[in-house]
């Protein structure tokens, strides 16, 4: 049995739910883009076997990044490149997750409120590490706006050095935990909820309601920061980056089927020991929850903050490897995304797939008119 795809529950009902819901642009495009991802609408190219003639036709991908079947080269060398910059210390995992009270609210302010996750999520870790260890710290931060059933909720998982610069020394975390999880709860909650509350002053949020009892239930909330032991090594930091960083919705290979008006797929219920379970829904709801996590046009939910940030990240991770007496990595290979699967995956996408002779590009097929 052929599973089906998110592209082929949009194409068979995603006309009729846009018929009857009025949609934002962005997520608009983003059905259209999974829609007509790797079919002729997109163009391509067509290739010859040298040997035996065979004849393949390749389409091109949406690239977009909300579709299941793209990004994965693109995954791969960011995956690689990260690599290359790890140190030889420890890294830790940080996960800081909004109350659930604040959903609502997010799914009509979004690019507002995950912004603010991600300034009260860096704020917090780098506070943390000022007063507590006298370091400037560095950490990845990556947006994710799910859970395993598809509905909201919004988190950013961290990774975070066990260490950091302090006046031309690097000092290393000195605990099994980076900071208290207390503390870095009760922080974060704080700056979050000041930043909330200079929003709604400044008039830039969508609120209907009493905002002062709204703001005084969310400061009587434990918030919640989960904070792992350290990763087992540089190779299970890379490990986590391949499956959290690219991470969409849902990927195809969970999706079990999509027949008479119903979505079924895989997914894992953390309150009952982790189990794997099914859930079927009817597809416009299933439709619902995969847009839920469209992201605002242009919105960068992978960000980098302190020593690892784009402005400071080559100039400082070269004097922390000066001071841990790291060794310089290669420089990064100029590649066809031929030669990038060939190394990453072993498939070797000039092969014919009858005799095994070489494929050549014989013209570009630029689809209908």
């Amino acid at each position: 049995m052929v599973r089906a795809e998110v592209a082929d529950i949009f194409r068979r009902y995603g006309p009729s739910y846009r018929e009857t819901h009025k949609l934002p642009l962005n997520q608009l495009r983003t059905m259209h883009a999974i829609e007509v991802c790797r079919t002729a609408d997109l163009g391509g190219h067509v290739d010859e076997c040298e040997e035996c003639g065979h004849i393949k036709i390749s389409y091109n991908s949406c690239r977009n990044r909300h579709c299941p079947k793209c990004q994965f080269l693109k995954k791969e060398k960011w995956i690689e490149a990260r690599g290359k910059e790890l140190l030889p210390i420890e890294y830790f995992h940080v996960v800081f997750t909004l109350p659930a009270e604040l959903n609502p609210l997010a799914l009509r302010n979004r690019e507002i409120i995950y912004t603010m996750l991600f300034k009260a999520a860096a704020e917090t870790l780098t506070d943390c590490a000022r007063r507590r260890l006298g370091i400037q710290a560095g950490f990845i931060g990556v947006l994710h706006t799910w859970g395993q059933n598809l509905m909201d909720h919004p988190h950013l998982h961290c990774v975070v050095p066990g260490g950091g610069l302090s006046q031309g020394k690097w000092i290393p975390s000195k605990r099994r935990f980076l900071f208290p999880v207390k503390v870095l709860s009760r922080l974060f909650g704080g700056k979050f909820l000041f930043s909330l509350k200079k929003a709604f002053e400044g008039e830039d949020l969508q609120f209907a309601g009493d905002f002062a009892a709204f703001l005084g239930r969310l400061y009587a909330k434990e918030w919640v920061v989960y904070a792992k032991p350290p990763f087992n090594g540089p190779e299970t930091v890379l490990k986590y980056l391949g499956r959290y960083t690219h991470r969409i919705a849902i990927t195809n290979h969970r999706i079990i089927d999509a027949e008479n008006g119903k979505v079924s797929f895989f997914w894992k219920d953390y309150a009952d020991g982790n189990t794997q379970k099914v859930m079927t829904l009817d597809a416009s709801e299933f439709i619902r929850r995969f847009l839920l996590h469209v992201l605002p046009d242009g919105f960068v939910k992978i960000r980098h903050f302190g020593f690892l940030s784009n402005r400071n990240r080559k100039a400082c991770l070269e004097v922390c490897r000066m001071l841990l007496g790291v060794k310089e990595p290669d420089p990064a290979l100029s590649e066809t995304w031929q030669e990038s699967l060939l190394r990453i995956t072993g498939v070797d996408a000039t092969l014919c797939p009858l005799c095994e002779g070489r494929m050549r590009r014989k013209e570009l097929y630029r689809g209908p008119p």
